[in-house]
């Protein structure tokens, strides 16, 4: 049973905006670590525990969950498992997390000029 959340992410990379309204799409290490944050908190457990389950390092584990490291296919599956699910989920909830971002970073926003013929 997953429950999906909205994830409010920084980024960096958004070119199709106009210069006054730069603002950056986030990487996909971002959107996945926070993600795991999340699902962490939510299960209650320490920084500590789950990286001594997933059998990395807490300190690796806190720059996955910022967004400083890009984890591998390897560690990203034993994080996903020390939390009780599968990295299909937490790919699919990071992937629902950055289209909200996404969208939300496309939508008109008050003072914007929409010109049409």
């Amino acid at each position: 049973m997953s429950t999906v959340s909205t994830l409010t992410l920084v980024g960096r990379h958004r070119s199709d905006l106009s210069p006054a309204r730069q603002v950056p799409e986030p990487l996909w290490r971002e959107v996945v670590g926070a993600r795991l944050r999340h699902l962490r908190k939510r299960r209650g457990l320490t920084l500590t525990e789950t990286a001594q389950r997933a059998g990395i390092s807490p300190q690796y584990l806190s720059e996955v969950e910022r967004g400083r490291k890009d984890p591998s296919s390897e560690v990203l599956a034993a994080i996903s498992g020390a939390l009780g699910c599968g990295v299909v989920e937490v790919t699919h909830l990071a992937s629902l997390d950055l289209r909200r971002q996404h969208e939300s970073l496309a939508a008109p926003q008050p003072g914007d000029i929409r010109l049409s013929a």
